[in-house]
């Protein structure tokens, strides 16, 4: 096999590129809609029979792996490297994705479609976007004998969005063996780039992530006919608490990775971020404002509520669902407050999955940089916090460092931020062409 232990292009990178195009067109034409209900979720099992074919067609080897539920599936891949003493380098995403309502969307939202430059559809940004980049020089290596310095190990993986229990929570459990020898990783929601003025253009790699607790509250009373007077009216006592957890604002925490934004921007750019002030300077920032504004504080938000069954009939339980999200080492403080805001009568109950955070420094994130570069002359790169999660939460428990590096230079006028979840969802070609070239770079040189 051939070593590449440089930043070179890749043989024929034109057409892995092109090809990455097409593969996330595809994979976002198969339907991976996760609504976190066992009863409605579509499964990810056609997605991947699709990454599966494409892998063992060019002669991997796989793991196909169904995941403690049916339809939900896995895919890893592993590529030998040219130093078998290094550590094995692990590159992860999600087959699935959340839900969309086609009349809310210009296109449909599994058509992906391939027009005005863009490639439209549900996943184009969270995540087939990196999915396609991925499986496309994952075939490109194998096909042409490519060896790159270290071995990759490629995984495809179910349910990140409902916080991997039939995914990457699942196998790291039950099965750890198929990430032996990692310790690295690389994934969704970093490397895109951010226009901080007309000529300074800044790549955010993630370093860390808030910690995620999908919490229930629950409210018991005393049951009655609507008519009568209830003091012990569990929709009542629900609706005080949730209110006042939802109009409740944490305290200004700024976090290692955040303070190291707010430097790199500074420097950049001039622009000053006074913590007397601190929101006011962040919403300078533009479309990426409510992202990093998310990472100042813990929050707090109820989006669900259940309760009664009929209008003449007071229930004697009541519920709501709250989605927290908390900072690196502010998971005691944030107990207190909930402590404090909702009292000893509110039951709850919640899935949590932890913060993590890694330093912004080491050959990986040099590779990266340099990577950048070779495409970008005028590439700076700077850490930030993710304000939602990714699986990087499931493989911290197996030690393996974490940074979202999905390389895209996008239009400095694209609300890159409002895609993930939202109406419209799409990825530029041309983006996606830049990310597959400075993958390829990375993957060789890493």
């Amino acid at each position: 096999m051939t070593e590449h232990p440089d930043t070179t292009p890749s043989p024929d990178i034109a057409a892995v590129a092109e090809e990455a195009v097409t593969l996330v067109s595809e994979l976002i034409q198969i339907d991976t809609t996760n609504t976190g209900d066992p009863d409605t979720v579509v499964g990810e099992r056609a997605a991947a029979e699709y990454v599966a074919a494409k892998l063992t067609e060019v002669g991997y080897e796989i793991d196909y792996v169904e995941s403690g539920a049916k339809d939900r599936h896995n895919v890893i891949a592993r590529l030998p490297g040219a130093d078998p003493t290094r550590d094995a380098l692990l590159i992860h995403g999600h087959l699935d994705v959340v839900p969309a309502d086609a009349s809310e969307w210009s296109v449909h939202p599994f058509s992906g479609a391939i027009r005005d430059g863009y490639v439209w559809g549900r996943g184009a940004v969270d995540m087939k976007d990196m999915l396609g980049m991925t499986l496309a020089l994952a075939r490109h290596y194998k096909r042409n004998n490519i060896m790159p310095p270290r071995e990759l190990i490629f995984a495809f993986l179910a349910d990140e969005e409902a916080g991997g229990q039939y995914g990457a929570q699942w196998l790291v459990t039950h099965r750890p063996e198929l990430f032996e020898g990692a310790t690295e990783a690389i994934s969704e929601v970093g490397g895109f780039s951010l226009a901080l003025s007309e000529d300074v253009r800044a790549y955010l790699i993630e370093t860390a992530e808030k910690g995620i607790r999908w919490m229930k509250l629950r409210v018991r009373g005393t049951a009655g006919h609507g008519s009568m007077i209830n003091n012990d009216n569990a929709v009542t006592k629900l609706a005080e608490a949730v209110a006042k957890l939802g109009n409740h604002q944490f305290p200004l925490v700024l976090t290692d990775s955040v303070r190291e934004f707010f430097a790199g921007v500074s420097e950049l750019t001039g622009l000053e971020f006074p913590e007397d002030d601190l929101d006011g300077a962040v919403a300078k920032l533009g479309g990426i404002a409510r992202l990093v504004g998310a990472t100042l504080r813990d929050t707090a938000t109820p989006t669900m509520l259940d309760a009664g069954y009929k209008a003449n009939v007071i229930p004697s339980v009541a519920e709501a669902t709250v989605d927290c999200r908390i900072l690196p080492g502010r998971m005691a403080a944030f107990n207190a407050e909930l402590d404090e805001i909702l009292g000893p009568d509110i039951e709850r109950e919640w899935l949590e999955l932890p913060p993590v955070e890694t330093t912004f420094d080491g050959a990986l994130v040099d590779a990266m940089r340099t990577s950048l570069l070779a495409e970008d002359p005028d590439a700076h790169t700077l850490p930030y916090m993710l304000s939602g999660g990714t699986d990087a939460k499931a493989f911290d428990k197996l030690g393996i460092r974490s940074f979202g590096f999905c390389p895209l230079r996008l239009p400095p006028d694209l609300d890159f931020a409002a895609l993930f979840h939202g109406v419209d969802e799409r990825v530029p070609v041309d983006a996606l062409k830049f990310g597959t070239r400075v993958l390829d770079r990375f993957l060789r040189s890493s």
